[in-house]
């Protein structure tokens, strides 16, 4: 499932730099989250409080998502110019270390995600957000594929 997680951010992120230029990527960005905000509220059919209690704690956790996902994608594009670059194997495995600790790191948030949660949601609650989340991105890759399908043929 990491493999996936990283997968559809390294699509997100491709199809954010290739958007045109009338769009921008934080709008796109802005758009999708919260598209993934009302598919969560709709599938986590929470009560009044549960909602009032998860959604800063939800909020809180995505913004360190996010930045661990950045710190992954400044590792990996650092050391794929290393190796373009015909880096010394000494700097390019120094550059591999940092890329592992980036992994670990969204490994740790990922996880301190899932006890944050179930400071506010029972566990059934805290398994539906996973599935739900998985559930939105495979649907939202779906559509990116079919979009770039809708094009005309020439």
């Amino acid at each position: 499932m990491r493999h996936n997680i990283l997968l559809a951010a390294i699509l997100s992120f491709a199809f954010c730099l290739n958007m045109s230029a009338n769009h921008n990527c934080e709008d796109w960005k802005k758009r999708v989250q919260n598209e993934k905000i009302a598919y969560l509220s709709t599938e986590l059919d929470m009560t009044s409080q549960e909602a009032q209690n998860f959604w800063p704690v939800y909020n809180t956790i995505e913004k360190e998502k996010d930045q661990a996902m950045h710190q992954i994608f400044k590792t990996y594009f650092e050391m794929k110019k290393a190796i373009e670059d015909g880096r010394s194997e000494k700097e390019i495995k120094t550059l591999l270390n940092k890329y592992l600790a980036a992994q670990d790191n969204q490994k740790a948030v990922d996880k301190k995600a899932i006890e944050e949660y179930l400071k506010v949601l029972p566990a059934s609650k805290v398994a539906k957000i996973l599935v739900s989340e998985e559930n939105f991105r495979r649907n939202h890759i779906r559509k990116l594929h079919h979009k770039g399908n809708d094009k005309p043929k020439n």
